[in-house]
């Protein structure tokens, strides 16, 4: 990583068991006005030479710096095997589904909704295991719900209210 205007690079090395390298890292990078922090590690092991880089709004720091590559390795991880799963093994998309633009978005779009029931599904909540009913059982109720039932102005409201869902 190349030194932005003489800002100072810090650097953390890495050895554990078989892997060694760095973590190289620029604060406060200006990118259209926009403070940006980047760090980039460079692994090796008997096997092979990995390179990764990452843009933050977050402060780096050699406290901080394993942890925040780390993080973004496992999202990376996370979002690659997720899209690949989808083009190649559960939805297919590997070619364009029509040649209207919008019809292409709004294609990926249902996919991505669909993407998240189903893992939802997968790996879901204590209350959908404790339901003891197959995936496909579950997945059956679900369709007749959205077919069945309408939303009302209240299911509507509802919607814009922050939530959350945790998995345990």
């Amino acid at each position: 990583m190349e030194e932005e205007e003489g800002k100072k690079a810090n650097v953390v090395k890495i050895r554990e068991s078989e892997q060694r390298g760095e973590i190289t890292w620029v604060n406060d990078i200006d990118y259209r006005g926009f403070g940006v922090n980047v760090s980039e590690c460079e692994l090796e092991d008997e096997k092979r030479k990995q390179k990764f880089t990452f843009i933050t709004d977050i402060k780096i720091t050699k406290n901080n710096a394993k942890k925040l590559m780390n993080a973004g390795r496992s999202r990376w991880r996370i979002e690659n095997e997720g899209f690949n799963r989808q083009k190649n093994l559960r939805y297919h998309i590997e070619h364009a589904s029509s040649q209207d633009y919008n019809a292409m978005k709004n294609h990926y779009l249902l996919t991505q909704i669909t993407e998240i029931i189903m893992v939802l599904h997968e790996h879901g909540s204590k209350i959908l295991r404790s339901m003891k009913k197959t995936i496909k059982e579950i997945s059956s109720r679900l369709l007749e719900a959205f077919r069945g039932q309408t939303l009302t102005d209240e299911d509507i409201a509802q919607l814009g209210k922050p939530m959350q869902i945790r998995f345990t």
